[in-house]
């Protein structure tokens, strides 16, 4: 860049990037608190982390790296979005697991619980797979969502209803390398 130049605009400055709802900080110190959970309720086990693609791959990054156990690691995809910023209704498994899941603890990492269309699909076909438990771990969950309901036991944080983006969450593929989790104005305005 020359001198007086004018900097480029940076993924911060779009304006479809709304409020931070969430910050690096309070990111960090939740997943910190979660994997401390995990080592404390798999003491003595080498569980499976299998990470939901794309969303949870951050997620899981860093919750990988604060459980303190042998873990092992999988990846899953799964597709209800395409390239909208709501469900499509359909869940398509687009790539299954490499590992057999028999008499594994299984730790299925989730970006985000919203109504459960996704995770019922998964569950099913995990549990078909009969590990020796089965447990979820969303870093996030709608307000409305039923996570009692649906089996989620470990929750990073609770969130408003509307469309978020960042830490791996997308808007049309866009704006996973967030820091932060903030909300997502279509329109950018």
């Amino acid at each position: 860049m020359t001198s007086g130049a004018v900097p480029e605009p940076t993924i911060d400055d779009d304006p479809r990037i709304g409020e931070v709802l969430l910050t690096e900080q309070q990111i960090r110190e939740r997943i910190e608190q979660i994997g401390q959970q995990l080592s404390q309720d798999y003491e003595g086990e080498a569980p499976l982390l299998v990470c939901v693609l794309r969303g949870a791959y951050v997620f899981l990054t860093d919750l990988a790296r604060a459980v303190n156990l042998p873990v092992e690691i999988d990846f899953i995809a799964v597709s209800s979005y395409g390239s909208s910023t709501r469900t499509s209704g359909v869940v398509r498994l687009v790539k299954d697991l490499d590992v057999d899941l028999s008499d594994r603890h299984v730790i299925l990492v989730e970006d985000i619980v919203d109504t459960g269309l996704t995770l019922r699909y998964l569950r099913r076909s995990l549990e078909a797979r009969n590990p020796a438990s089965l447990e979820v771990c969303a870093l996030l969950a709608r307000e409305k969502a039923d996570t009692d309901g649906l089996g989620v036991r470990y929750v990073g944080f609770r969130i408003p209803d509307d469309f978020v983006v960042g830490y791996g969450l997308d808007a049309a593929e866009r704006f996973r390398n967030l820091r932060y989790i903030a909300l997502y104005r279509e329109d950018g305005t």
